[in-house]
């Protein structure tokens, strides 16, 4: 078979795991540390630089092409994976994965995803291990097969070759207001999050984030180029249902309130509010869907928590229980569930945005913009990292070298097939 050998390599991700529950409980920060004690499993400290794991494939042609395991920022909570062990999936892919890598056709993405990744012991493998392999087994068949991630993808699932680019939404982190101006200077599609993640962020009654919201849009006006209108998408963590209280009505008469605030643009506002399960969460965001369409607002619902397989985004989709759903592919697991999962959101009519985490490498972000842009998701992710230079370099940069090469691809087919047409012309 086309894997000869597997290698493993200790990493970093390019920010840093956050207990979500202790910084929702409160604790304070003292410059980029938070202080107190963790609240969730894994964790020894609120803030844990990230890990990762790269795995290498070593191709018969001596070749080797690698995928990265990592966790995202906030693990453990919404329902996801716990915090990332590399020490275990390194253990776990020596030996168990490995073999399996060893006996399958590389150039074969899907079958070889699907016996690569099997469950174990009809117990499924962690997800951020199906992560790391499936994009080291794309960049594998995409070599075999002498084409780009894109084009295996699109083959694979019979879709036609992409025309058109995914726009990119950017991430601010803490530093909001450089960050901001560097989006707008940028020209960026979807901006800033915002990371509304704490109680002071959000404000009393919401007016602390509604401030920085009309803030957002008065400077995209002011150092804006003519005619730049990003859509506004602010990620708020919860904060809405745990200020406002988990009643779906209340929560979308103060999102109507913040998109009237913002007339002229499209706002995006990400978890509203954590309702404790999946089943719940499909439950009220339905309903604030349908409160929102029935007002005719601009608002729109992004989920995020509590929908992390591709279960969830079946299950999230057909109940149309959000606009938008983030398909965070660390938790997704296998890059062809992403894929599968941005096809469901389509046949389902909602918003299908490929995200991921400020936890990420550069290896992942690109292998992300491979599966994003083969099936024409809404948006995609500009990861990794906190900052907004690096991650929109890497995943535009990525997105404008593959649609050169798909360019030059289609010119190669024209010229094959003209060159048929007028030989068959020529025939007596």
């Amino acid at each position: 078979m086309q894997i000869k050998d597997v290698l493993l390599a200790p990493g970093n991700g390019a920010f840093f795991y956050d207990d979500q529950a202790a910084i929702r409980a409160g604790a304070p920060q003292d410059g980029f540390i938070y202080v107190g004690q963790p609240a969730t499993p894994g964790f020894k400290s609120i803030r844990v630089p990230a890990s990762s794991l790269s795995v290498g494939l070593v191709l018969t042609d001596d070749t080797i092409v690698w995928g990265d395991m990592m966790g995202v920022q906030y693990s453990g909570a919404g329902g996801r994976d716990p915090l990332f062990d590399a020490a275990q999936a390194s253990e776990l892919t020596s030996h168990v994965v490995a073999r399996r890598l060893l006996e399958v056709d590389a150039s074969r993405y899907l079958d070889a995803c699907a016996k690569v990744l099997a469950p174990l012991e009809h117990k499924r493998l962690p997800l951020a291990l199906e992560y790391g392999v499936s994009q080291a087994l794309l960049r594998a068949a995409a070599h075999l097969r002498r084409s780009t991630m894109a084009e295996i993808v699109c083959a694979e699932l019979d879709l036609p070759l992409p025309t058109r680019s995914v726009p990119i939404y950017c991430q601010s982190g803490d530093a909001r207001e450089i960050n901001v101006d560097k989006m707008i200077l940028k020209g960026v599609d979807v901006l800033p999050h915002g990371l509304i993640n704490s109680r002071q962020k959000f404000g009393v009654n919401g007016q602390t984030f509604m401030e920085f919201v009309k803030w957002v849009a008065r400077r995209t006006r002011e150092i804006g180029r003519p005619g730049f209108q990003p859509v506004l998408h602010f990620d708020v963590y919860g904060w809405i249902g745990l200020e406002m209280g988990l009643e779906p009505q209340r929560i979308a008469e103060f999102i109507c309130r913040v998109a009237d605030t913002v007339p002229g643009f499209t706002l995006n506002l990400e978890c509203p509010a954590d309702f404790g399960s999946t089943q719940a969460q499909i439950e009220n965001y339905a309903q604030i869907v349908s409160i929102l369409e029935e007002r005719g607002s601009r608002a729109r619902i992004v989920v995020d928590e509590r929908c992390n397989t591709l279960e969830d985004v079946r299950l999230f989709a057909e109940a149309k229980a959000a606009h938008l759903i983030q398909i965070k592919t660390p938790d997704v697991g296998s890059l062809a569930d992403t894929a599968r999962a941005v096809l469901l959101c389509k046949e389902n009519k909602v918003g299908a945005y490929v995200g991921g985490s400020c936890t990420e490498t550069d290896l992942s972000a690109q292998a992300s913009v491979h599966v994003s842009v083969a099936t024409q998701a809404d948006m995609m992710l500009a990861k990794p990292g906190m900052g907004v230079d690096e991650g929109f370099s890497i995943v535009g940069n990525e997105q404008n070298r593959l649609f050169a090469m798909l360019s030059r691809r289609r010119a190669q087919v024209e010229k094959s097939q003209t060159k048929r047409t007028v030989s068959h012309a020529e025939q007596p």
